[in-house]
């Protein structure tokens, strides 16, 4: 029999063994020997400063600290313009200092917004099922009511993610949380017309979840002057994500048992509490995202490229965004080949989240037969979000010696490895334990494509082509629920969906890397 509670406990202390060596904590007791030079150096420029400030007179509100530095910027600049080294390391030092510390408040801006978001998509994903059965319908009309969701997803995804690179990312944002509220609201009715309105908002809000956020995360970090610590904020992001997960998933149950799932009247379509609650609160953190997102943020947009005015007159509608991102997409190996990875890893992952479940309790039936008396679903997936949370510390652990590109063949090789195993299990046990390497190969996953999109994905077509790069995933889930495959064979299907991702990630890496750029 399976002991999911000690398997969680054991994930959970790897989980904080690598936390820990991923964070600044373990730099500050257990510094590399480049580490400790920095410091001194750091150490070095603190003392130089403080004895320039005693002779040096008042210059503003900054008495003269900008102006020293913008000094040592500019000849460390025009020392690198000759071919020479850099005067002093100091310099650097105090200049990632400073990059840190900017970094440092815009994900705190980010994180704050994206993490409501985040929590308001995990409130409602495990409960969208369970209501529309507790409404009666049948098994046909639900499936009808899925595809619908992810078919919207896939048709206006197509060109609302150009909308937002012209309009303003973070109006889209904002719009998001409009549109997904709205949905939300429509739970509340027992009719497959208003459900079905409700699922299509849900499906336009789901193509800006997932790009509009990430486009301004980099658009922010490219106005910053900050890309190189993408990595760090996207690795930040999905284990926050991890987090959020967990506490969503408590929140929802507490939610969905507070009262009683009822008509609001005799006779009405109208129904309160059960099921709903989850939607309830989920609309409660989409209205605080929405605000925070139009308080904190600032605007920013695809950054034009347009070397005519015919280039500009293209841009001006959605249509013409979705065609120069087609045409900018087919036309690079490098961006062709991140939207078909990105489609195949992520359509596996839908494909394991709708299988997983069927698969275990197979397997567990076969054991314990009579005996057998449900799964804890709670601890499993508490402990997948926990393996996730664990592939996000290694990505950052990873990335101190190896590129995203590099990184990212062996995340796809293991994902196929842990498909190969869960086909091949003959227990619940050993195939509970490929499922959660693979939930670690998805917390590496999202930190990795999403450092080599803000590389090789332009900026003034970011937002439209990562919603490209959803079409071929929305076919994939599609595929899955029109379906009526078998878990094995859905799992042999994600197994042969990371050999091909494997190759093709092995030649992006030989273009990007290998060949010299």
């Amino acid at each position: 029999m399976t002991d999911y509670n000690l398997i969680f406990g054991a994930v959970l202390l790897f989980n904080v063994a690598v936390t820990f060596r991923a964070s600044s904590y373990y730099k500050k007791y257990f510094p590399s020997p480049t580490e400790s030079n920095k410091n001194t150096s750091s150490s070095k420029e603190t003392s130089s400063e403080a004895q320039s400030e005693e002779l040096a007179p008042l210059s503003g509100e900054n008495d003269g600290k900008d102006s020293f530095r913008d000094n040592d910027e500019a000849k460390t600049d025009l020392d690198v313009e000759r071919g020479d080294e850099p005067a002093d390391d100091s310099v650097n030092a105090a200049s990632d200092n400073a990059a840190n510390i900017r970094h440092a408040q815009l994900l705190r801006k980010y994180l704050i917004v994206y993490l409501l978001a985040a929590l308001s998509d995990w409130l409602q994903g495990p409960y969208v099922y369970a209501l529309y059965d507790a409404y009666g319908y049948s098994q046909h009309e639900i499936a009808v009511l899925f595809v619908a969701g992810f078919g919207s997803s896939m048709v206006f995804g197509s060109f609302i993610g150009g909308m937002a690179d012209q309009c303003g990312r973070r109006k889209f944002i904002i719009l998001f949380a409009v549109i997904y509220a709205l949905s939300c609201m429509t739970k509340h009715f027992k009719s497959f017309s208003i459900l079905m309105i409700g699922r299509l908002l849900g499906g336009i809000a789901t193509s800006l979840l997932f790009s509009v956020f990430e486009a301004w995360l980099i658009g922010a970090h490219v106005s910053a002057g900050l890309m190189s610590h993408i990595g760090k904020a996207f690795s930040t992001a999905q284990y926050g994500n991890s987090i959020i997960a967990i506490i969503a998933g408590q929140i929802a149950n507490k939610a969905a048992n507070h009262a009683e799932f009822k008509p609001s009247s005799e006779g009405s379509g109208f129904y309160t509490g059960g099921y709903l609650g989850p939607f309830d609160v989920s609309l409660v953190a989409l209205i605080v995202c929405g605000l925070l997102a139009s308080a904190l943020w600032e605007e920013n947009y695809g950054e034009t490229s347009a070397d005519n005015d015919d280039n500009e007159k293209a841009k001006s509608s959605a249509s013409g965004a979705l065609k120069k991102a087609y045409y900018t997409t087919i036309s690079s190996p490098d961006i062709l080949s991140c939207g078909i990875i990105s489609s195949l890893f992520e359509g596996s992952m839908y494909i394991f989240v709708f299988m997983w479940t069927p698969a275990l309790t197979a397997l567990a039936k076969e054991e314990l037969g009579d005996e057998f008396e449900g799964l804890p679903f709670g601890v499993i997936f508490s402990t997948f979000m926990v393996c996730c949370m664990a592939g996000s510390s290694i990505f950052s652990i990873a990335m101190e010696k190896l590129k995203p590109e590099q990184l990212a063949v062996t995340v796809f090789g293991v994902a196929s490895f842990a498909f190969a195993m869960i086909v091949f299990s003959a227990s619940a046990t050993s195939s509970f334990l490929a499922m959660n390497l693979f939930e670690m190969c998805v917390g590496m996953y999202f930190p990795s494509m999403g450092t080599m999109k803000g590389m090789i994905v332009p900026e003034d077509k970011r937002a439209a082509i990562y919603n490209l790069f959803r079409i071929p995933l929305n076919f994939i889930v599609l595929f899955s629920l029109l379906t009526d495959l078998t878990p094995r064979v859905s799992f042999i299907l994600c197994g042969t969906m990371m050999v091909v991702a494997t190759l093709l990630q092995m030649r992006l890496r030989a273009r990007r890397i290998g060949g010299g750029k």
